[in-house]
């Protein structure tokens, strides 16, 4: 035990930067994926900028429904803009090197981010839950200063965990190599670099997804449930429809994140969700930032028509 600790010291003087090993080695398929991710990075920042402005300016869509979403599709620019520049700057210079405080910090935005994303989406479940379950006291509870109360804490709240978090991954002991098998620094990849026995980091890491992963998609979960019991007691089949439309794109672009997060972090050092993690890590870094604009705005009228004031309204 001495000897190997003697060796993990003396190889860890050598790991000064991580190598990422990226989704493929072509030159050939490395441009083919520069210009897919640029692609999608460019849709996302187009996409989610014009929800940001239209819910900003449009008189119409200044509720906290509203509020909320313009404050994750900032959420969604903020999040990719953590890996996507990195990835398409290494898969143009093709330099997959980063340091270990680059990494540090890419995984520290990316865990603070991740983890707002959780409480934002919490947040904006209890809206719709206090909108259609207690219609009535709506402008009461969820008045201007609650609204801000409610966002910065989802910005806020987890920080000084995963802070914490991160500087305790990067105490570990990396001596078995500097190449990460991922596109981006996360967690499971860097254990399984870290020598000795990671077992802490491990229940650390399932901590930390319950307390900022399981216990908001169970309010989450606990919110529909109330929503949808008191839409199918409404008499209206009309007012059943709009409130089912209101909460069908929340749902989606929930179902979406939690599964595919949770798939990817559910075993940390397994080899064999190490392979399926990377493409996952992508679908809810990348993939779902990109669609979940056109997931909110193909079934909302409200943002169809601020959309089409702002493009073909001169006087908007």
């Amino acid at each position: 035990m001495e000897s190997r600790g003697k060796i993990c010291q003396a190889n860890l003087t050598n790991v000064e930067d991580f190598i990422f090993l990226g989704l493929s080695d072509q030159p050939v398929l490395q441009g083919f994926l520069f210009g897919i991710f640029f692609v999608i990075y460019l849709s996302i920042i187009i996409e989610n900028g014009l929800i940001i402005l239209i819910t900003k300016f449009d008189p119409v869509l200044q509720t906290p429904m509203y509020f909320f979403l313009g404050n994750f599709s900032f959420l969604e620019i903020c999040y990719t803009s953590v890996t996507l520049p990195r990835m398409l700057q290494d898969l143009w210079t093709q330099n997959r090197h980063i340091s270990l405080l680059s990494c540090a910090i890419q995984m520290c935005f990316f865990l603070i981010l991740g983890v707002t994303e959780c409480l934002l989406l919490a947040v904006m479940a209890y809206d719709r839950y206090v909108a259609i379950c207690k219609p009535l006291y709506y402008p009461l509870i969820m008045n201007h200063k609650t609204c801000i109360q409610l966002v910065v804490s989802a910005w806020l709240g987890g920080m000084p965990v995963q802070v914490g978090q991160v500087y305790y991954i990067f105490s570990l002991l990396f001596c078995d190599s500097n190449k990460l098998d991922h596109v981006f620094c996360d967690i499971p990849p860097l254990l399984k670099l870290a020598c000795g026995d990671t077992s802490l980091n491990e229940i650390s890491v399932y901590a930390d997804a319950f307390l900022f992963g399981v216990i908001p998609f169970l309010w989450i979960l606990n919110s529909y449930i109330r929503i949808i019991t008191t839409i199918l007691k409404l008499p209206s089949a009309t007012g059943r429809s709009k409130a089912f439309s209101t909460c069908s794109s929340h749902l989606i672009v929930v179902g979406l994140f939690f599964m595919s997060a949770a798939i990817s972090y559910f075993h940390p050092k397994s080899n064999q969700s190490l392979g399926k993690g990377k493409i996952l890590s992508l679908f809810y870094t990348i993939v779902t930032p990109m669609f979940n604009p056109m997931i909110y705005t193909l079934r909302n009228k409200d943002i169809i028509m601020a959309v089409r004031k702002l493009f073909f309204d001169k006087s908007y």
